[in-house]
């Protein structure tokens, strides 16, 4: 990796020489500025108004224009011979726990390597006190134009030096959240706190890619290739007023299950859906005994009926078999007298 920043850090009475490498890198597809009309490429070029000129990129130098319309040219060499002690160290100024640095103050992250093999022992020092200790170590650092604060850290058995902002740098936040009170019940929260943990099930950082960049990517090798740009279908609109929370809430975590897959147990766990509160049901008078169930009279009543029905089936076979019998014996002839 090519060295950023050459100097030394100031522990007390302990100096280390090293080196710093920019620690992360961004991929983004190279885009230029071309004349929309016929793709001609467009350049900015340095034009000097008083010479009303392009002038070379040596003969450029910064500059400073007063409120009174007076300006100050400064040359690299001013620059580079700033009397400022953290210009080439980083001399510790203390000790904290991490959660004192906030990380809205976090800049640019860099390497932290020996310089030479004589600054191993010490820099192994410095790191596993701070290891040991849970602790980061607060400090400052001139790179190129701009004096910074920063913090020593240990990632991955290595130094790393985080630039800062500083602290009147980080603007208030008076009027960006909502002023009145808001009243949040248990079984929201609860449900909330239910939706986060089924969404961090076996979340892991590295599988999370750019889709705007391969998005682009893809538009750019339809055009080399003379084809047609593929289109995503349009997601709906998010809703903008939440009417029911908890159905909102209850739908998510539904959803997020289904991603996730299924949760262990039933309604045990941290996927678990946690069930809303309910008044107690109001108790009910008991029945009166004398008065049976619907089913129970229903099922009597149709007894009953059979059983009648069937006594009226008897007797009219009996008054049938006799009305037979007496017929007979009307019927039999008489003996000659």
């Amino acid at each position: 990796m090519q060295t950023t920043w050459k100097g030394t850090i100031s522990f007390g009475l302990v100096s280390i020489p090293v080196h710093l490498y920019s620690a992360t890198q961004e991929h983004d597809v190279p885009l230029h500025q071309v004349h929309a009309k016929d793709g001609g490429r467009v350049r900015m070029k340095r034009y000097c108004e008083r010479e009303e000129k392009e002038v070379p990129y040596a003969e450029i130098a910064k500059g400073y224009e007063s409120p009174d319309g007076r300006t100050v040219t400064l040359s690299d060499e001013d620059l580079a011979d700033l009397p400022l002690p953290s210009k080439k160290v980083i001399d510790v100024l203390a000790f904290v726990d991490e959660g004192e640095i906030d990380p809205l103050m976090f800049s640019k992250a860099y390497y932290v390597g020996v310089a030479d093999k004589a600054a191993a022992k010490p820099y192994a020092l410095l790191r596993d006190a701070l290891t040991e200790s849970g602790q980061i170590a607060v400090t400052k650092i001139a790179l190129r134009t701009r004096e910074s604060p920063a913090v020593l850290r240990v990632h991955d058995n290595t130094l790393v030096l985080q630039t800062c902002i500083w602290p009147d740098e980080v603007r208030p936040v008076a009027g960006i959240a909502p002023e009145e009170d808001v009243t949040v019940r248990p079984q929201e929260l609860k449900m909330a706190r239910s939706l986060m943990d089924t969404l961090s099930e076996d979340f892991d950082l590295s599988q999370l890619h750019d889709d705007y960049q391969q998005a682009l990517q893809q538009v750019i090798t339809a055009r080399l290739e003379g084809v047609e740009i593929p289109h995503e279908e349009e997601a709906g609109e998010a809703p903008d007023n939440v009417i029911d929370l908890m159905e909102a809430l209850r739908s998510s975590l539904k959803q997020a299950k289904g991603g996730h897959g299924p949760a262990g147990g039933s309604g045990a766990g941290a996927g678990a859906e946690p069930a809303e509160e309910k008044p107690a049901p109001r108790k009910r008078a008991p029945a009166k005994k004398s008065a049976p169930a619907a089913g129970k009279t229903t099922t009597k009543a149709t007894t009953a009926t059979g059983a009648t029905t069937a006594k009226k089936t008897a007797a009219t076979k009996k008054t049938a078999a006799a009305k037979k019998t007496t017929s007979r014996k009307t019927a039999a002839p008489r003996k000659a007298s």
